[in-house]
C-alpha cells in the first residue's frame, strides 16, 4: 500500500479532525500533531495573564516568548498532552472561555507566523499526520496527502453539544450552534491563512458518517494511490 509520509487534515471546528487524525496516525504508526491545541494553549496563557484578546501586538509578543510542546495521544484518547512553558495544560485548554477566545487569537498575523514556524519544525522527518485549519495551505503546502473534512454547521454543532453533555457541561444547543457559526466566520474571513481547502485537497463530507466510516474513506483514498 502506498503510504504518504506527510498527511494534512484540515476543516472547520467540530468536524472530527482530531479523532480521525489520531486514529489514522495510529493505523499508520505515524506521529499525530494537533495544531489547534497550540492556539488554544496560547489563548489559555493570554487569558491567565489578563491580556486583551484584541491586543494583537501583545498576543504576537506572547507567541514569540511562549514554549509550547505537543505530546502524542495514548490509548483511546484523541487528544495528546499539551505543555505550556513546561506545564501540562491539556485539560485547561478545553475550557469554554478558551474555546470562545481561540478564534480571535488565532487570526493575529504574528501569532500565526510564530506558531506555523513551530509547527513546521515539529513536522520534520517522515511519518506525520497533522490536523488544523491551515495545514494544507500554509503549514505543510507540500504534504503528500491533503484531506479537507466538511459537515453542515448543524451536524457539527450537534456533535459538539453531545460532547459537552457527556462532559456534564450545561449549555443550550442553540448557543453551541451560534458559537460555532461565529468561529466559522472568523476563521474563514481572517486575512492570514483563512480557512479553506487547498487546491489539491481531497474533500470528505462527514455528514451522516461516524469516525470509523470517515477513517475508512481516508484509507480508501490512500489505497487509490497505490
Amino acid at each position: 500500500m502506498w503510504k504518504p509520509r506527510t498527511i494534512a487534515i484540515d476543516g472547520p471546528v467540530a468536524v472530527g479532525k482530531n479523532a480521525v487524525g489520531s486514529l489514522l496516525a495510529e493505523r499508520l504508526r505515524y506521529r499525530f500533531l494537533d495544531t489547534g491545541a497550540m492556539y488554544r494553549a496560547l489563548t489559555w496563557k493570554a487569558i491567565g495573564l489578563g491580556l486583551d484578546l484584541e491586543d494583537e501586538e501583545a498576543l504576537g509578543e506572547l507567541a514569540v516568548e511562549t514554549e509550547i510542546d505537543l505530546i502524542a495521544p495514548e490509548g483511546n484518547s484523541s487528544h495528546g498532552s499539551v505543555l505550556v512553558d513546561g506545564q501540562d495544560v491539556s485539560s485547561e485548554i478545553r475550557r469554554e472561555e478558551v474555546e470562545r477566545g481561540v478564534s480571535p487569537v488565532s487570526k493575529v498575523a504574528k501569532v500565526r507566523e510564530e506558531l506555523v514556524a513551530k509547527q513546521r519544525g515539529m513536522a520534520g522527518g517522515d511519518g506525520v499526520v497533522m490536523v488544523g485549519r491551515d495545514i494544507g495551505t500554509a503549514v505543510l503546502p507540500d504534504a503528500d496527502l491533503k484531506i479537507y473534512l466538511v459537515a453542515s454547521p448543524e451536524v457539527r454543532a450537534r456533535r459538539r453539544y453531545l460532547e459537552l453533555v457527556e462532559q456534564r457541561k450545561h449549555i443550550a444547543y442553540e448557543q453551541v450552534l451560534s458559537d460555532l457559526e461565529r468561529r466559522d466566520q472568523i476563521d474563514s474571513e481572517r486575512p492570514v491563512s483563512p480557512l479553506k481547502p487547498a487546491a489539491d485537497a481531497r474533500i470528505v463530507d462527514t455528514d451522516g458518517l461516524d469516525i470509523e466510516q470517515v477513517l475508512a474513506r481516508i484509507v480508501a483514498i490512500i489505497d487509490e494511490g497505490q
